[in-house]
């Protein structure tokens, strides 16, 4: 993969701007952004959730704090379902 970038960067650098067209569609950047923004939420999640399992069940009363922390992810993928919207 990484002996292709000096052809595609040469490619992309003598290119004429008036005839290039852009490697991705503003729709397939997005469905990238939103799928990274997904697998980013589950990877946190992933780890934030199974420490607040074993915080609340040390402690009950950290039941809310587990929740928060456990929610606060979540707004990345939010983050990324609007850049489809402004796309």
């Amino acid at each position: 993969m990484f002996e292709a970038l000096p052809e595609l960067t040469n490619a992309v650098l003598t290119a004429d701007a008036s005839s290039a067209s852009p490697a991705l569609t503003k729709e397939a950047a997005a469905a990238i952004a939103v799928g990274l923004a997904a697998i980013a939420t589950g990877y946190a999640q992933r780890g934030i959730g199974s420490a607040a399992v074993g915080a609340v069940a040390e402690d009950s009363d950290n039941l809310v704090s587990g929740l928060i922390f456990t929610a606060i992810p979540e707004t990345l993928i939010i983050i990324a379902f609007v850049t489809i919207f402004v796309v």
